[in-house]
């Protein structure tokens, strides 16, 4: 009999050990561990945050899993649900690209919260991560959602289902089982990133991942979900993605295959990922020309990938962003963020930027435009073209294709520090910081990672 697609997805995470993973992939792992610790206690004081951390503990009394930045307790589904609105808050978490994107720093939430609920170790927090990394990669490079309209959430379910498995040492069926409840019952619509965008973008993956625990939670008790989930006749194929193959014996630690982890891209500007490159050929250009440039500006044309223009550039709400989610995923906002203020930072969206006059003129001289040559380059490369035409005839022109944190051009151990401090300034203490960054370059020694939870508990408030 053929062994369907959650079987073998199953199979891999069950026999993926630590020892498989090479040192340089765990040192990227640590990286980004502690990249995605940053942004979410960043945004721990924001208020969906707090409006679900209530949710989350209103009538709870037991001792599982922590909301980070804090010492309360709640179930693991619903601390990932948290700890996961916490990690895409900002839109500041790594990014993968390929047929589908994603942001698979969105399955640390789940990881964090099933490891110490369990007691689990730094290495199988690490190891948990890798796998989710890898599984959802891996379906990423398989097909594209979106242009189907579904969201690139839908594979976290299969994702933070095989990790959190992992670490609740589920069995092969189990974790199986734990794929087909998931996948079956919790698909997400496209419809979150298309127009003007709200506060559910940064729940989305966050929903996907409680879900996905609480279908590892329920396979554990023995609950068996529809099968075969992927190839069915009302299967994953024929409703969502469309037909295609996926063979496990390619991913990492398999006949010495390399990870996927090592291939995803961390953040320097909080911002959509198809939009870094643009920011800096935008702050090139002014530092080249200007700032004064803006007063004798003619046009703006943003040169772009298929990519880019369809999520950053197609809809016309992206000229006009009334919320901070529709601005960071705006290419006429950023770029013309870059060019006014010379920076892209949180401060970029606040409501009184959102609202300057400048921004919004500046912006209806700025074009977006696909090049179907760039597009021919992605997703290898994600290059943005931005030309600045002058009333006097003068034109100042700049393309970028690897922006800083690209895996090509990867920030350094330093600079992930600099931006853990710098997005949870405010809410910890210098020694504080300097405990948790510490603890996260040894994870790999903590027998529990309570550990490391409990040293990003009860921040300073602003």
């Amino acid at each position: 009999m053929a062994v369907n697609l959650a079987e073998r997805l199953a199979d891999y995470s069950a026999s993926l050990r630590y020892g498989d993973i090479a040192a340089s992939v765990l040192l990227e792992a640590k990286k980004r561990l502690l990249d995605t610790l940053g942004c979410a206690i960043g945004a721990s004081g924001e208020r969906p945050v707090k409006v679900v951390s209530r949710l989350a503990t209103d009538g709870y009394r037991g001792q599982a899993s922590t909301i980070l930045g804090t010492r309360t307790k709640t179930t693991a589904e619903m601390a990932t649900l948290v700890n996961g609105v916490m990690i895409r808050y900002f839109d500041y978490n790594d990014t993968y690209l390929s047929k589908e994107p994603g942001h698979p720093s969105d399955n640390v939430s789940a990881c964090l919260a099933t490891a110490e609920m369990e007691g689990r170790s730094g290495k199988d927090l690490l190891l948990g991560m890798v796998l989710a990394y890898e599984i959802q990669c891996r379906l990423c490079d398989a097909a594209s959602l979106r242009v189907r309209g579904w969201d690139h959430v839908c594979y976290g379910l299969v994702s933070c289902a095989l990790a959190a498995g992992r670490l609740l040492k589920l069995s092969k069926d189990e974790m199986t089982q734990a794929v087909n409840i998931s996948l079956n019952s919790h698909l997400a619509m496209r419809q979150v990133r298309a127009g003007e965008l709200s506060e559910w973008k940064g729940f989305s993956f966050a929903n996907a991942a409680r879900n996905a625990v609480f279908s590892a939670l329920l396979a554990r008790e023995g609950i068996r979900g529809p099968s075969p989930i992927f190839e069915g006749e009302m299967g994953f194929f024929r409703q969502v993605s469309g037909p295609f193959e996926l063979e496990t014996g390619s991913f990492g630690g398999r006949g010495g295959a390399g990870f996927k982890l090592g291939a995803t891209f961390i953040k320097f500007f909080p911002a959509e990922y198809h939009a870094q490159s643009a920011i800096w050929a935008a702050l090139e250009i002014r530092k080249a020309a200007g700032p004064a440039l803006l007063d004798a500006l003619e046009s703006v044309l943003v040169e772009t990938h298929e990519a880019g223009y369809t999520i950053l550039g197609k809809d016309r709400e992206k000229w006009s962003p009334k919320t901070r989610e529709t601005a960071d995923h705006s290419l006429p906002y950023i770029v013309a963020a870059s060019l006014l203020y010379g920076k892209v930072g949180l401060g970029t969206y606040s409501s009184r930027r959102l609202g300057d006059q400048r921004m919004r003129e500046l912006m209806e001289k700025v074009e977006v435009r696909e090049d179907p040559s760039l597009t021919r380059l992605y997703p290898e490369k994600i290059v943005n073209r931005v030309t600045l035409r002058l009333k006097d005839g003068r034109v100042f022109m700049e393309e970028v294709d690897d922006p800083k944190g690209h895996s090509t051009n990867p920030l350094t151990g330093d600079e992930v520090e600099a931006k853990f401090r710098s997005l949870t300034r405010g809410f910890m203490s210098d020694r504080q910081a300097a405990r948790v960054i510490e603890i996260v370059w040894g994870i790999d020694r903590v027998d529990d990672v309570s550990s490391l939870i409990a040293a990003c508990a009860a921040p300073k408030r602003r």
